[in-house]
This record gives C-alpha cells, structure tokens and sequence, in this order.
C-alpha cells in the first residue's frame, strides 16, 4: 500500500458520468461498454500504467514489485500461511496472468444460480458474452511452441495413463514463447485489457487516470454522492459521479466497501480461492523448461474433484523462490541440474473459508480456516501429480514442502502423504473470488442480479468479488462475462 500523506491544499472536484474504479478484467470490461454506449467514462487505477517496450527493459524481479501488490506476496495467515498475489497496474491482473480465457459451463453456473437464488446468470445469458469476448481479445488454442517440453512429457504421460489433457484457450496474437507472462509480456502478444479493452474505450472518450488510490465512497439514502481519492502526489481528489462502477478486485471491493460503510459486516467476510500446490520434477533427459510459454498442456482429468495439473513458467527467479527454504546441498545440485528440471502447479478449489477478518489502516487482514477435506483434497492432488510426472519419466520429484526429502517412487510418494501436515503444504493463490457474492440477501449475498449492493441504486460491483463461488477454472472468461451483463442490464434499465 502507497503510504504517502494528503498535502494541505484544496480538495480538487471532478464532475462525472460513469466513474469506473479498477481497470482489471470488470472494470476493463466496464469502460468499454459504457464508452460504446456513448457514456461520459473516468477510469481509475491505483497502480501504474506500463508500456509493452517497460517489460523488455524491466528484470522479473523489478516487474514484480512494481506490478504485483505487496511484490506478490500478500499473506492470508492460516494453517498455513498462504502466499497470495494480484497485480496493481493499468490492465489489472490480465497483465501478469497466463492469458487463459475459459468458458464457465453451464452446469457450473446452474449451480451458482441456485445457490445464489438468481438465474439470469446461466449459460443462455452468458454465451453470447463469451463469444463477444473471445471474438475481441482474439481466443485462440496454443499448441506446442519451441520449447515447451514440459508440456509435451505431461501430455505423452496422461495420455499413457488414459487421463484427459487439453491444450489451453489463450488470449495472444502472435505469441513468441518468451516465458514472461507473470510479469508482463514483453513482445506485446497477450491480450490484456491495457491492450485491448482500455485503449479503444479511449478511442471512444474514456478518460484513464493510472496512481490514483480511492479512499471512500460517500453515500446517502442508497446512492453514491462522491467518491475521495488520492493521487500520486498525495493531492485530494473528489470525484462526483451520476453513476459508480466498482472493479478494485476480490480484495480491493470489499475493503472499500467496508471503508465506506456499505455492507461492513458481510463485503469481504468470505473469500474463494484456488490454491496452488507447486512441484518440480527432475528428468533424465534435458527439458530446458525456460524455453516456451507458460503451458501449452492442462491435464484436466480430476477436474470434477477441483484440480488442475499444468506446468508453469520455470524462470531462475522463480526457481530459487520454489527451492528457498530446502537444504542447501540440494539447492545447488538442482541449480547445477536446471536443464532437466520441470516445475508443475496443480490448482485445487479450497473448501474451507477465507476472508478479509480486519482492515488496519488500509491494510486488510486476510484469514483462512483450510479445512481437513482442503488437506485430503491437497494430499490427493499431489499423490496425482507425483503419478503423473514419474509417467512422464522424472526420476524425482520436490513435494511442496521444503523440509521433505526427494522423492524417487511411488512409495517416497506414499510415505510423504502419509506424514504430510496441513501446516507443511507451501501454498500460493493467484485466484480470489465470491467476497462480495451475487445472491439474495438470505443467502449471503451483497449485491442483486445487477451487481449493486443490496439496498444501493447507482452502485455496482463487476469484477471476481461478485462471483457466487470459485469456478475452478482460470476465472477471467467468468469475470468478464459476467461484467458484460452487468452493464448490460444497466444500461437496459436507464
């Protein structure tokens, strides 16, 4: 969090139509069909504002703090401590992501819709969004690049074990392989909003201020009368706007919601998120994982059961984070060894809850209580990953847990899971959802079917805040559809 003070001066005032605070995958979306349908739009965004030609003169590491709040590493204490990253910049998250778009199915979303007690939200509604979306940011399936051997043994291995692996639905045109997605794309091929959605939002009158940090919404009767800011300077800004869009991300929304005052007691209270189990494999042959995209091979066979298997970006950086708190022994033989190393990360839906459990200054607190079904699920999802790399030819694999040994079979793999504690898992979320859900009232929920707060008229929340639950996919697709239909009713109804 910026902690520059307010100077002493006069608060400036802005008059405004559509105010839109966040310019992730919601607020993207939200900027650009408001601009369409021929709105007046402000855009505002806390982080900074990042050319393509920055990421090829920026390490990963200056990237990462400079894009990532809290340089990546937001704590949401537990047991265990999870290590919890979102990005801070103009385009938001689908600045650093992998440049996944998958669509939500429909038995997915009747289930939202039943639990939320809404049912505009299922398949029919959202199709035709989804195609929109895939359509702009120009969806494609990424094969196999050069490199990406990774990729190429878990395919040939789900396939020797009969599993269902698929080649990912990405967002880039033209990609280069390059291996930098988590910290921005340097040959400009993602399509992320600071892209694509945001800059023809311009074209068409919006207007985006990049290091502007909203403090408060004030509020009265149900409607949003201004909006506090601070700029990069620490200059006092008043924003007043006819209509509010809030799109500051499954943190940011709810905290200053409860900043605000609206919902205090349930925006934030509960929190969905992915987690991430991290492994990495040593190969006989050289694998030279440095060498492509970030995963051109999902293996989606446990899907049902919430998990995921891809490989990741192996990057030096990333590398040494993964091996940070090993012996030092193995650390400098597995440095010694990169070329035949592989890093894997299985995605597990967690069950138990998270939240936002105090906000200190401007700092939120996050908790979570994993429950004993999270630690089966994670034991289960590992022993399926174990399976599955050693089909692929590793000779051992690193579990998530820094003090374990290597292990070099299938009983290694067993003696682990037998032992393994819920505080010993090493865990990172980059997917957090459902704080400020969609549902009727007596159902949790914060905001209607049109994305306000209950009891709120000119307020409306379009980001992963107001997801019923964790879709268990990578959620922009999601996201985005669903702010598409948030707006869309808006604008049906004015």
């Amino acid at each position: 969090m910026r902690l520059l003070a307010r100077r002493a001066g006069p608060v400036r005032e802005v008059e405004c139509d559509a105010l839109v605070v966040g310019s992730g995958a919601g607020g993207g979306v939200a900027a650009l069909e408001l601009a369409r349908a021929g709105r007046d739009v402000t855009v505002l965004e806390e982080g900074p504002r990042v050319a393509t030609k920055d990421f090829e003169t920026s390490t990963p590491a200056e990237s990462m703090r400079r894009l990532y709040r809290n340089g990546g590493a937001t704590a949401v204490f537990g047991t265990p401590t999870i290590a919890y990253g979102e990005a801070r910049a103009v385009g938001g998250t689908t600045v650093v992501n992998g440049g996944l778009l998958w669509e939500p199915s429909g038995a997915l979303l009747d289930r939202w819709s039943s639990l939320s007690g809404y049912g505009g939200y299922r398949a029919p509604a959202l199709a035709a969004h989804f195609a929109e979306i895939q359509r702009r940011l120009g969806m494609i399936v990424q094969d196999h690049g050069n490199g990406n051997e990774d990729s190429r043994l878990l395919a040939r291995a789900a396939e020797s074990l009969g599993w269902r692996w698929q080649r990912p639905q990405r967002v880039v045109r033209g990609c280069e392989h390059r291996n930098q997605c988590a910290t921005g794309c340097p040959s400009g091929a993602k399509q992320s909003m600071a892209l694509t959605y945001l800059p023809r939002a311009e074209e068409l009158g919006a207007r985006i201020s990049a290091g502007v940090r909203v403090d408060r919404i004030v509020h009265e009767r149900g409607h949003a009368r201004a909006v506090e800011a601070t700029d990069d300077e620490g200059r006092a800004i008043r924003y007043r706007p006819r209509t509010l869009f809030v799109a500051a991300g499954p943190i940011g929304t709810p905290v200053l919601l409860r900043r605000s005052g609206i919902h205090a007691r349930t925006a934030g209270r509960r929190l969905a998120l992915h987690l991430n189990l991290r492994t990495i494999a040593r190969f006989p042959r050289v694998v030279d994982a440095v060498r492509g995209t970030m995963f051109t091979a999902q293996v989606q066979e446990h899907s049902d059961l919430g998990m995921l298997v891809m490989p990741s970006n192996l990057t030096p950086g990333g590398l040494g984070a993964a091996l940070a708190g090993r012996d030092p022994h193995v650390v400098n033989r597995l440095l010694g060894e990169r070329a035949h190393l592989g890093m894997f990360t299985t995605q597990v839906r967690m069950q138990g809850p998270a939240g936002i459990a105090a906000v200190v200054g401007r700092t939120p607190v996050l908790r979570h209580g994993m429950s004993r079904s999270d630690h089966h699920a994670l034991t289960l999802a590992f022993r399926r990953t174990a399976q599955l790399l050693f089909a692929a030819g590793a000779t051992e694999v690193l579990p998530p847990t820094s003090a374990a040994a290597p292990l070099r079979s299938a009983a290694d793999v067993e003696a682990y899971c037998a032992r393994v504690r819920p505080g010993d898992w090493e865990l990172v979320s980059v997917h957090g959802m459902a704080s400020c859900p969609m549902a009727l009232p007596e159902r949790g929920g914060v905001c209607d079917e049109q994305g306000r707060p209950h009891g709120f008229a000119n307020v409306h929340l379009c980001d992963a805040s107001v997801l019923p639950g964790a879709p268990g996919i990578s959620p922009q697709g999601t996201i985005m559809s669903f702010a598409h239909e948030i707006v869309g009713r808006h604008l049906e109804s004015v």
